[in-house]
């Protein structure tokens, strides 16, 4: 699949962390920008605005400061894609990528309504199976240096709109 990019957004981490309304903001902002030609681009920029809001606050839990937060917004026919890039601590690439496994085990929604249930439950696990139950999504994870991971996520955005 060739998907065009739409919107590249980088931000320093140390002034993205400075405020946890960056992410609301953030997400508002960009999810208005790229639902503009949707077929109902409110309700297309609602989706989008929520998902990528909850990629966002799960970075700036990651509590790095050094680095650079990279969002790209790309586009194939109905499948918005987010590759988000953080830092990220080396050590923390393993959780990060049993939580990607563990989305591929076929019993997601019954894992979902588990996780959300249990308060003990690590928030990234719940927003990462929230967005594949939720959102129909695609997650993949890549690490692009030792200490930085990006996620790369696809919303079917307009085949839930019909």
């Amino acid at each position: 699949m060739a998907f065009k990019q739409l919107l590249n957004l980088e931000m320093e981490m140390a002034t993205f962390t400075a405020d946890w309304l960056h992410c609301d903001q953030l997400s508002n902002y960009v999810a208005r920008v790229v639902s503009h030609d949707r077929h109902d681009p409110l309700r297309h920029s609602n989706l989008l605005s929520s998902a990528l809001n909850e990629l966002l606050e799960m970075s700036f839990r990651s509590d790095a400061k050094d680095g650079e937060l990279i969002c790209g917004f790309y586009r194939h026919q109905h499948i918005e894609r987010i590759e988000l890039s953080f830092p990220c601590p080396s050590q923390q690439h393993r959780f990060y990528s049993a939580l990607v496994e563990g989305l591929k085990d076929g019993n997601t929604l019954a894992s979902y309504v588990d996780i959300i249930a249990d308060e003990t439950s690590p928030i990234e696990q719940a927003v990462l199976m929230g967005l594949t139950v939720n959102y129909d999504a695609e997650i993949e994870l890549r690490f692009s240096s030792a200490e930085a991971l990006t996620f790369v996520v696809d919303l079917p955005l307009e085949r839930l709109l019909n």
